[in-house]
């Protein structure tokens, strides 16, 4: 089934959405918001099923379902994670700031605990305070998970996804060396996310939705040019799963934690970074990546990171090319 959570307080009014993406009809009968029916999931879960269905037949009342009327599926959470599925992407980010990848990093991965108070609806621009900050999208997979017991296996936390969507993981790359090098890790560098209007249950996905990756591609646009097709699906090091048990290896995870994967990054077919798009490759999730490749065959980076007024659309389709979650789609603006 999808679900979304339309603009209404702060909490927002939880909604079924049609598998198409253009119609809706109210949950608030069975749970007034998303994070209410992940606390009381055995029980909600049928009936928004049940009703999933009856939106799909047209054999309840619907209404036109505008994405921009959306915010993110869970517009606060109790916990945002993000881990480190796709190594490739922490190779090349690491060399653009001179730092080595531990070997540790290929067994371990790596996470930080992101802000979860103020997630940006996805179609909401994005505030920047200074150009000199280096804004950055980054094109992820999330999931939301139930209640997750402490010290999980990878195969048991497989069973607590509940709940997949994208994300714009936005970071401030200026920010993140000064930061990272006081020992304490990502804070004013991680300004809000957003994630797509629509999550989905993991069988929405059918055969796309296997071994705890999503095997799409992920499209990323930016100022409306083909920017990332990045595979989910390959040359992750983890599998989402993997990142839920490493998340509640010391802690239980509270039902609507959402964990994401970090920056979908591939390869190319003969194992050099990969190219853009317009070259033919699978392209980038984020700048971050091009601007390291750049460095490696040019000596100094030529694409720029994201100033007001440029835009990114975040996107995944199904083999048919039908949208499966809706679209981020924001603007940088000053704030």
């Amino acid at each position: 089934m999808k679900l979304a959570t339309l603009k209404d307080g702060r909490d927002g009014k939880l909604v079924v959405v049609s598998k198409d993406v253009t119609r809706y009809s109210s949950a608030d009968h069975i749970a007034p918001t998303l994070q209410a029916a992940l606390d009381n999931w055995e029980f909600c879960a049928p009936a928004l099923e049940a009703l999933y269905t009856d939106v799909e037949h047209q054999a309840v009342p619907c209404e036109r379902f505008h994405e921009h009327d959306a915010h993110s599926p869970l517009p606060r959470a109790y916990q945002w994670a993000d881990g480190s599925a796709y190594i490739n992407h922490v190779e090349l980010v690491r060399k653009a700031r001179g730092a080595e990848v531990p070997e540790s990093f290929y067994s371990d991965p790596l996470m930080y605990q992101g802000g979860s108070d103020a997630f940006l609806p996805p179609r909401d621009p994005i505030p920047l305070g200074d150009v000199a900050w280096g804004c950055d999208m980054e094109g992820e997979i999330a999931v939301v998970t139930d209640d997750v017991p402490m010290g999980v296996s990878a195969a048991d936390a497989l069973g607590h996804i509940k709940l997949i969507m994208l994300v714009n993981d936005v970071s401030l790359r200026g920010l993140i060396p000064g930061e990272l090098a006081k020992g304490f890790g990502f804070f004013q560098s991680k300004p809000p996310s957003a994630f797509t209007p629509v999550a989905v249950t993991p069988d929405e996905l059918g055969d796309a939705w296997k071994d705890g990756l999503v095997h799409l591609p992920l499209k990323v646009d930016y100022n409306g040019e083909p920017f990332g097709r990045a595979q989910a699906g390959e040359d992750a090091t983890f599998n989402l799963a993997e990142l839920v048990a490493h998340a509640a290896k010391t802690r239980p995870l509270c039902a609507g934690t959402i964990i994401g994967s970090g920056t979908v990054s591939n390869k190319d077919a003969d194992g050099t970074p990969g190219r853009p798009v317009k070259d033919g490759g699978r392209g980038y999730s984020c700048i971050a990546e091009i601007r390291m490749i750049e460095t490696i065959n040019d000596g100094k980076p030529t694409t720029a990171f994201m100033k007001p007024g440029d835009t990114v659309r975040i996107e995944m389709c199904d083999a048919a090319g039908h949208s499966i979650f809706g679209a981020i789609e924001q603007e940088v603006v000053q704030a």
